[in-house]
């Protein structure tokens, strides 16, 4: 059993590769029963600001896990800023007790850092990782990846330009355009249900976002942007493994 969640498609794209039907979180989410008992039981979900997404968090303290393997898969983009280590911290307050975190490097789809053209030229090696990390869990290999002091320094230098920043900052962080054509697919590709289509024209609610940036890099018309600037604003990303409809069965909150 591997649950998942995902803005572009990476993480995905990962979890399909360790189990054919993984589960999406932001469906999984809304069950009323959160007790789940397996083999092993996977999360896969990729990393903003060092640690996953508050939808998993808020999943992961919800659930109640069932297993004598439980596992972690971080997808990342630069700096993993200690990710592994955090996760285990999240799990420990959890109560859940994990045998497996592992970090996996993919592109980067952070808009305001990073060009996506550039991103996607380069070879991370993606499918060596993945094969390294199918072989661990089939072995049930022990292991938490390495943090160093730089990791840890890393997350600290992010977490202290957060601070002086207003705690709402990401919930006010898409822009709607004036290109806006009111398709709704913004709506579709949202995993907390954070866009609307309100008098043919998509609005954002505050509140709940998760910042993945599907929507941004789902719109047909690139109408949709942030409140800062972006390295490349004419190039948007989608994993090549996974359709949009993927992504929209994955997310969309009806």
């Amino acid at each position: 059993m591997v649950f998942y969640f995902t803005g572009t498609g990476n993480s995905l794209y990962v979890a399909k590769q360790i189990e054919d039907t993984p589960i999406s979180i932001p469906q999984a989410i809304h069950r009323k029963e959160l007790d789940f008992s397996d083999e092993s039981i996977g999360i896969v979900a990729p990393i903003y600001g060092h640690e996953v997404p508050p939808m998993v968090r808020d999943f992961m303290k919800k659930a109640a896990f069932h297993t004598d393997y439980f596992y972690m898969i971080l997808t990342y983009g630069n700096r993993h800023g200690g990710a592994a280590e955090l996760a285990k911290r999240l799990c420990d307050e959890c109560g859940i007790d994990v045998q497996y975190i592992n970090i996996l490097w993919m592109v980067d789809n952070w808009l305001p850092s990073f060009d996506m053209d550039e991103q996607k030229r380069i070879d991370k090696k993606v499918e060596e990782q993945i094969a390294a990390i199918r072989a661990d869990l089939s072995a049930r290999k022990v292991k938490t990846a390495p943090v160093t002091d730089a990791d840890r320094a890393a997350h600290q230098e992010y977490r202290s330009r957060i601070e002086q920043m207003p705690p709402d900052v990401f919930q006010h962080f898409i822009k709607v355009g004036d290109g806006c054509i009111g398709c709704g697919l913004c709506e579709r590709v949202c995993p907390s249900g954070s866009l609307r289509v309100t008098g043919g024209k998509a609005v954002p609610i505050p509140g709940r976002c998760q910042t993945c940036l599907a929507c941004v890099h789902a719109c047909p018309q690139k109408a949709i942007g942030l409140a800062v600037p972006e390295k490349n604003p004419n190039a948007r990303y989608r994993s090549e493994h996974i359709s949009l409809n993927e992504i929209i069965a994955a997310n969309h909150q009806a």
